[in-house]
């Protein structure tokens, strides 16, 4: 008798401890990103968002120099390359630019501009004609499953950041 409780017991202690391994890192994930963050989906990654200028310097004259001084840093803090095909980078109202064959070096980093320009290993280019991120806006980036790897707000919803895999 005492062997089965004893199989009984451990399924018990095994099954509360996986439900305390699903719960905790949700409860984390949402901790401190108050209800406007995007939904979080934990993914390890080396790749994050660096330095935003969602404000273009000067008058927003809509020309292609004020579109391509707003921009996104994607960095790799990684010693790996990652490729970011597929990759997304968007803001809060769904506006979307698709990486293409883009190898991100390790310890290296890629300013996304919003304007038209030719893509180089430091710089590309969404081929817009009007301005993407706003006052009070969030940038989101996803990889290629579409799990958020990592999201920046900024403005009356802001100063919530949120990477995932990375220690602070």
């Amino acid at each position: 008798m005492s062997r089965n409780a004893s199989r009984i017991a451990a399924a018990v202690l095994g099954s509360a401890a996986l439900a305390v391994t699903a719960v905790l890192p949700a409860a984390a994930a949402g901790h401190g990103h108050g209800h406007h963050a995007p939904a979080p989906h934990h993914h390890r990654s080396a790749v994050s968002l660096g330095a935003i200028q969602y404000d273009s310097p000067g008058r927003d004259d809509h020309s292609n120099r004020s579109l391509n001084a707003e921009y996104v840093t994607v960095k790799n803090t990684g010693h790996r390359a990652v490729n970011l095909r597929g990759w997304t980078l968007s803001d809060r109202s769904g506006q979307t630019y698709r990486f293409g064959n883009v190898r991100l070096k390790g310890h290296s980093q890629v300013r996304v501009h919003t304007g038209i320009g030719r893509d180089n290993r430091w710089d590309l280019y969404q081929d817009r004609r009007t301005y993407v991120w706003d006052n009070n806006d969030t940038a989101i980036l996803r990889n290629d499953h579409r799990r958020i790897v990592d999201f920046e707000s900024w403005g009356r919803h802001g100063g919530h950041h949120g990477h995932w895999g990375h220690s602070h």
